[in-house]
């Protein structure tokens, strides 16, 4: 049975999914044997078989399954990093087998960073220190004093083979930018010991970090994802993405604007205006409720993703950490199917993972009530909430905003007009947890890379 034969969800969706939820803060995301591990800061870890139910198998540094003495281990590297714990880590296994942490320590007040290589046979540990090869803060290497307004702050490491089979990693945050080094994949290390890389965005201090680098076969583009405003409940953060057909770039977005313009202005700290018009926002703050001001659904400061592509469904994943609204400073991670527009630019289900499958879609299921979630490019606070409209039978978009809607087949792009702006996308079915039930949703992309996040809904003017 498939959604398009009867106008009802797919099989696949019609037993409520389990989830299971985990705390890792900027999770890293690798598979192993058909199961799923993430790796954040201070050393947290998890691990899942589907996606939906994780298990905690590292709670911290102090309390990590990881290193056999990470205090007598580390010790240089937390006396010059001014710090105890670890920031956000990375593994890989590399074509000898075996599986390569690259981790990271910072004071976290200023880019006083180190970072480094541990090697291990098992994914699970344990690791041995094999060097710790960049430092930032007081540039004890490449013969230059440190200017943190364009040198990198060495930590957020992700480390990824080419479509050639070269391996780089890309790395940084806040203070000169966001670098690329490519790397040896015999040792692990850089290839040029005397450099920071090149710089592909960023400097003056400018909130962007974490990067990761994904190739779509496909597209035949390298996606560069990042996250730019502050970590913490009330810094604006938000995933962005750009795209290159190198892995080292030059990074365009939508408007085909170079990510290598991006920086605050001179002489300025956390210049937020002079970044946020570039690069295609995928996700902000926003929830699933309408007025209704202390509801916990939805997501604040999402970001710090990886990607996972599974090549033989070829299905892309979304992996990040998110707060809540009205819960402060506590975070969890969130997985979010990730598709490609037929331009290929990357659009993200607003609804998470539930085990949903890429069945085909029928016009006759469009028509309905639905929850739209709009943003801007701005880097705030402020969380957007659902505004109602009903898609018409004939086309039409009526309610709070008025519009368009056309539907497309598979493997061609639908498409929502809002108030003059036009959207790019798909339809898809998923499992809403606020409605406890599976509705079909919208996302898409517009022309000037804003996301667009439309769930139906029950609700209807006349209750």
């Amino acid at each position: 049975m498939t959604a398009c034969d009867t106008n009802q969800p797919s099989e696949s969706l019609i037993t409520p999914p389990e989830f299971k939820n985990v705390a890792v803060h900027d999770p890293s995301i690798i598979e192993v044997e058909e199961s799923f591990y993430i790796i954040g800061s201070h050393l947290q870890a998890a691990k899942s078989e589907d996606l939906l139910k994780w298990d905690l198998i590292s709670k911290s540094v102090k309390e990590n399954s990881f290193f056999e003495d990470i205090q007598a281990e580390f010790k240089e590297e937390f006396e010059y990093a001014q710090t105890d714990t670890f920031w956000a880590s990375d593994i890989i296994q590399l074509k000898d087998g075996r599986y390569y942490m690259y981790y990271c320590l910072c004071r976290g007040d200023s880019p006083l960073a180190v970072l480094g290589v541990a090697i291990a046979e098992n994914i699970e540990g344990p690791y041995k220190k094999e060097e710790s090869f960049l430092y930032s803060g007081t540039s004890p290497q490449f013969g230059e004093v440190y200017d943190a307004t364009k040198h990198p702050n060495v930590i957020d490491p992700h480390v990824f083979y080419d479509n050639s089979g070269k391996l780089w990693m890309v790395y940084g945050s806040y203070s000169g930018g966001i670098y690329i080094l490519e790397m040896d994949d015999t040792t692990g290390l850089p290839l040029d010991r005397q450099s920071y890389g090149k710089k592909l965005m960023g400097g003056n201090h400018s909130r962007i970090e974490g990067p990761y680098i994904i190739y779509n076969p496909t597209t035949e583009y390298y996606y560069l994802f990042v996250s730019f405003g502050g970590l913490d409940s009330t810094g604006g953060y938000n995933m962005r993405v750009s795209r290159s057909k190198n892995p080292d770039g030059p990074y365009e977005d939508i408007e085909k604007q170079s990510m290598e313009k991006v920086k605050g202005g001179f002489n300025t700290f956390f210049d937020d205006v002079s970044i946020a018009p570039y690069g295609n926002k995928i996700m902000g703050n926003f929830t699933y409720e309408q007025n209704n001001g202390m509801t916990h659904e939805g997501y604040v400061s999402a970001g710090h993703n990886s990607v996972y592509y599974d090549e033989i469904t070829g299905q892309y994943y979304l992996i990040f950490h998110t707060r809540f609204p009205n819960r402060g400073e506590n975070y969890g991670v969130r997985v979010h199917q990730l598709y490609f527009t037929d331009d290929g630019w990357p659009i993200v289900n607003p609804l998470r993972y539930s085990g949903e499958e890429n069945e085909n879609i029928s016009k006759k299921q469009v028509k309905g009530f639905y929850n739209v979630l709009a943003t801007t490019k701005e880097i705030t606070e402020s969380i957007s909430e659902p505004s109602l409209v009903e898609f018409k039978s004939n086309g039409k978009i009526k309610g709070d905003y008025d519009g368009e809607w056309q539907f497309k087949e598979k493997g061609e792009s639908s498409y929502i007009t809002i108030e003059d702006t036009k959207y790019k996308g798909k339809f898809v079915e998923s499992w809403d947890e606020t409605q406890e039930k599976i509705v079909l949703t919208f996302t898409g992309v517009s022309e000037t890379g804003l996301p667009a996040f439309i769930i139906e809904t029950d609700h209807n003017k006349e209750e």
